[in-house]
């Protein structure tokens, strides 16, 4: 594509452009789906039945007034009265710098002392010094308007929570919640005004590095946690000073990433990107989200920065989308590394076009807007719309009202409140994955503890990937943590976590073999996940396997406490120690959660919401895949499985153990037939735990569509629910299906609720779900 300005229409990208022919006109019937993602209403001309397929409902994705939550409605009447009479005396000039993020704080870098100015900064955690920024925006250009201040604050400021990935194995909501309102709080009164969180890409891939980041690789489980981290940071009104507006990223399908390598190409049908990736950002929508950033992949060899159909068509027209879109980092000049522009002329064009509303660092905006315009290639109302957005959410966040901060309100310590919180978070994402012999907890008979592995003292690791900017306190360690609960520890290191050296494992072997029981720290660094850190081996790095089998094997009592950002193959370490603890990166209070955890004050209750490959061989592998052809049969040559290992997983996504144990009884359906034109259906389990301690478990239910128009996963999650139980105690738990929980996107990318039966299932994990029932949907 060429660069130059030519005053005819833009021969790039059209409009309604993504995913080939089926992407203008056949898109605008689909839907969301319910619950966290919208209601349906069927057809007016019912189809005769045809088993499960034939009649069709659908729904229409728009999100009513009625549906929003307050203060994240559509646009109030004085606010955008305040807008136009902005834009009215606004520059074209001005218009496009409000429409600059820049980093760095360089006044005059920043292109504050220009005509046009810049609409935001980010990555500047001095509050002093973004009041001075703040003050030359407002006291000394022409119309005064604030910059909005963004940071990368995804699962802390001061005080660290668990990595995303670790907060969704809680499989609670409420603790992305709490994450969301302390980070907020606390970066909030240190003078930002917008987190770059949370991420709610949804993923297959282990191999990728930002699997940390997000909450694993289900929809209905993702789309729950990203509602609760939107109303965590934001609250009902994110002009409050302990609130930060939120941002969704990385809009969409970045989780596809060809290899799991970062940036990499993703290949998606219309039905898969509904179903499987958009989900979590609908839910956002309908949690009041302020802001969306895209994705720095492809999607069917359109840049996300460039898709018309995915930004305009899908986010902005059919979600009801208000707030505003901005680039990833250099996201809109990575368009021509793309392959997309031929400079930054089209770059601009080609964004603009889209909908990407902000340019983040790169420039392309302000240096060929004009020009752009003039040519007839973006047009005013592209321009204004973007301002008008960008302005919307400034004055949500208050700024034109109370632009600066007070640096004394700025938060520099860890406050008693936030570590407690910190602490039962972390402790409520850990998951237990084997306890062989019940081994684990280590009661009051364990003395003296052997604490062997290369992160039995780590700190900084303990926080995991994008531990929070703000002023550092480091981590409560592992062996800190231990001492605290009473515990006589003797640290011996072992090896380095990436090394190739065994020469310190006759020392720990010598010290497990004299203490009452081993903790094993062993797992990944913190830059071992996170951007830009794929691995294509997804096992213990260096030589923390073999470590692991001599120590175990020396001692009297072994448990393994893994500290990573990605599901790891660790077929190795399941059958070396009988005890094995998922802490993933647990944050500032990390040590003390993982001793709470270990000596018994906390019964782990976790699940994990990725599945643990046997080989990553096995890559990309999740529970709600299709069921093929030829399902798996060991007697069959001639169906789809491994010769040299089962097909399943080594740990099944929901998979999570207890010092106790559960029983689900009594599914019970309110009705076996469920109309499509609206209504819904009650199913109760009862959970009973049939071990002698208080613990938790959680009630999972999944639906299976057996004949459908388009092949359905053998699981979909549905509903799920933590419990806290005592010894002997039971509870029924509910749950409600509606037609949308059983519909799907079809390969037009139309909702659609097919007549027929929909499998019901209920249990502890996608594997283990002994409970059937059957719903006639009519």
């Amino acid at each position: 594509m060429s660069d130059t300005l030519d005053p005819r229409p833009a021969t790039g990208p059209s409009r309604r452009r993504l995913l080939g022919a089926a992407a203008g006109a056949t898109a605008l019937g689909a839907a969301s789906a319910t619950g966290l993602l919208g209601a349906t209403r069927a057809d007016a001309d019912p189809a005769a039945d045809r088993g499960h397929g034939g009649s069709r409902g659908s729904a229409d994705p728009a999100l009513p007034a009625d549906r929003r939550r307050p203060g994240h409605g559509r646009p109030d009447r004085a606010t955008e009265r305040r807008i136009d009479a902005l834009l009215r005396r606004m520059t074209l000039a001005e218009k496009l710098g409000q429409l600059q993020l820049v980093n760095t704080a360089d006044l005059a870098k920043a292109g504050l002392g220009t005509a046009g100015g810049v609409g935001g900064l980010f990555s500047v955690t001095d509050s002093a010094v973004l009041d001075a920024v703040q003050h030359q925006a407002v006291e000394k250009t022409r119309l005064g308007i604030p910059l909005i201040f963004g940071l990368d604050v995804i699962h802390g400021y001061v005080t660290n929570f668990p990595i995303p990935l670790g907060t969704a194995s809680s499989w609670d909501p409420e603790v992305a919640r709490t994450d969301g309102r302390i980070s907020a709080a606390e970066a909030r009164a240190s003078g930002q005004h917008w987190t770059y969180a949370p991420m709610m890409d949804v993923t297959h891939e282990p191999r990728w590095g930002r699997i940390a980041e997000g909450n694993g690789e289900d929809p209905f489980l993702t789309a729950a946690f990203a509602a609760a981290k939107v109303d965590g940071y934001q609250g009902s009104d994110y002009s409050a000073r302990d609130r930060l507006a939120a941002c969704m990223k990385h809009y969409v399908a970045y989780g596809g990433a060809e290899g799991g390598r970062d940036y990499n190409t993703v290949d998606v049908s219309l039905q898969r990107l509904h179903n499987l990736y958009l989900p979590p950002f609908l839910a956002a929508v309908r949690a009041g989200v302020a802001t969306a950033m895209a994705s720095f992949n492809t999607i069917a060899g359109v840049p996300a920065h460039g898709s018309e159909y995915a930004i305009r068509e899908v986010l902005k027209e059919r979600y009801d989308f208000d707030g505003f879109v901005v680039s990833d980092y250099t996201g809109i000049q990575e368009l021509i590394n793309h392959g997309l522009a031929g400079g930054g002329a089209d770059a601009a064009a080609a964004g603009l076009n889209a909908g990407v509303d902000m340019e983040m660092v790169s420039t392309n905006y302000v240096d060929f807007g004009v020009a752009l315009l003039a040519a007839g290639r973006v047009t005013r109302r592209e321009i204004d719309d973007a301002v008008r957005r960008l302005l919307r959410i400034k004055f949500r966040l208050g700024l034109f009202e109370n632009p600066y901060t007070d640096p004394k309100r700025a938060v520099t310590t860890i406050s008693a409140a936030n570590a407690k919180a910190a602490r039962a978070a972390a402790a409520r994402s850990m998951v237990l994955l084997r306890n062989e012999d019940d081994v684990l907890p280590f009661g009051s008979g364990v003395k003296t503890v052997a604490l062997v592995g290369p992160l039995g003292r780590a700190t900084t690791d303990l926080n995991g990937t994008w531990a929070g900017l703000g002023p550092v306190t480091p981590p409560v360690t592992i062996e800190a943590g231990l001492q605290a609960a009473g515990k006589a520890v003797v640290y011996v290191k072992g090896c380095d976590v990436n090394g190739t050296d065994t020469s310190g494992f006759a020392a720990a072997v010598a010290a497990a073999r004299k203490a009452d029981a081993v903790v094993l720290a062993v797992g990944e660094t913190a830059d071992m996940s996170g951007e830009a850190a794929a691995r294509s081996d997804i096992g213990l790095p260096g030589v923390q396997s073999r470590l692991v089998e001599a120590v175990a094997a020396a001692a009297k009592r072994t448990a393994v406490v893994l500290i990573n950002g990605r599901p790891l193959t660790i077929a190795d370490v399941l059958a070396a120690a009988p005890a094995v603890l998922e802490a993933w990166a647990p944050g500032s209070q990390g040590g003390n959660a993982i001793a709470d955890v270990l000596t018994g004050a906390v019964n782990p209750g976790g699940k994990l919401p990725v599945s643990f490959p046997r080989s990553v061989g096995q890559v990309p592998i999740y529970y709600n895949h299709e069921n093929t052809g030829r399902p798996a049969d060991p007697d069959n040559k001639y169906t789809s499985k491994y010769l040299d290992l089962p097909s399943g997983p080594q740990l099944e996504f929901g998979f999570g153990l207890s010092y106790t144990t559960f029983a689900v009884a009594d599914l019970r359906l309110s009705s076996h037939t469920l109309h499509r034109s609206g209504g819904s259906v009650s199913v109760t389990v009862t959970v009973r735990n049939t071990g002698e301690v208080a613990g938790d478990e959680v009630v999972q239910l999944y639906i299976h569509d057996p004949v459908a128009s388009v092949v359905q996963p053998v699981r979909r999650l549905r509903g799920f629910q933590r419990v806290t139980l005592a010894a002997g105690a039971s509870r029924t738990v509910r749950f409600t299906l509606t037609p949308s929980d059983v519909g799907f996107y079809d390969g037009d990318a139309r909702f659609v609720v097919e007549r027929g039966t929909i499998h019901v299932y209920a249990g502890t994990s996608s594997d283990d779900t002994p409970l059937t029932d059957e719903l006639r949907v009519v």
